[in-house]
């Protein structure tokens, strides 16, 4: 099972972070170790002074294929999710600025958490046009919609397709809007997706 990621795929988010606007999807992997195992909080690593929330729309894979075109990437995923990908924001820094790779900073254990899985066909909307939302002790601090994204997802399938053979079971993370912030111990964190809680746990 791979967690592939794309970064920098809503503008605002961009900016916040003082990054360019890619021209073409951001692509980093996480192992699938960093998947935090379902119904567990989160424990902040002890390397690192700064981790944050990033709350993304999470899309499952459920049939393998490679070099998908793009009319076609809708057969391939029915389920979607809300997902946080943590980041070590003080360890990332250090690395871009050596012009290191910074999969420490986003693959560690746990730093991948999936809400639950939704079908498609019981949603209001369609994938282009979802809402989702992080919650912090009861605070909205992200609030984001697909139809913001700079590379809508069926897009993402096909170019990352082109690179990766996709496998049953692979899950997309699919970018997160503004808002990210640093988390404190002790928080509990909530993600909703169309209005319906999908993920909640605790910070440790």
């Amino acid at each position: 099972m791979k967690i592939i990621c794309i970064g920098r795929n809503y503008a605002k988010h961009a900016a916040e972070l003082k990054n360019e606007i890619p021209d073409e999807p951001v692509i980093f992997m996480k192992p699938d170790t960093a998947l935090l195992s379902k119904g567990n909080d989160f424990y902040l690593p002890k390397f690192s002074e700064e981790i944050h929330y990033e709350a993304e729309l999470v899309v499952r894979i459920n049939r393998v294929g490679k070099n998908i075109q793009e009319k076609f990437a809708h057969k391939y995923y029915s389920q979607v999710a809300v997902g946080l990908d943590f980041t070590a924001r003080d360890l990332q820094q250090k690395l871009k600025e050596k012009g290191l790779p910074w999969e420490k900073a986003k693959g560690f254990d746990g730093a991948a958490a999936v809400g639950n899985w939704v079908d498609l066909n019981t949603l209001p909307n369609d994938i282009n046009n979802l809402r989702f939302s992080l919650h912090i002790d009861g605070i909205e601090r992200q609030n984001g919609c697909t139809a913001d994204m700079l590379f809508p997802v069926d897009k993402m399938i096909a170019y990352v397709s082109s690179f990766f053979t996709l496998k049953v079971g692979d899950v997309l993370f699919t970018g997160t809007p503004e808002g990210v912030g640093k988390l404190e111990r002790g928080q509990r964190l909530t993600a909703l997706l169309e209005g319906s809680e999908n993920l909640n746990m605790v910070v440790n």
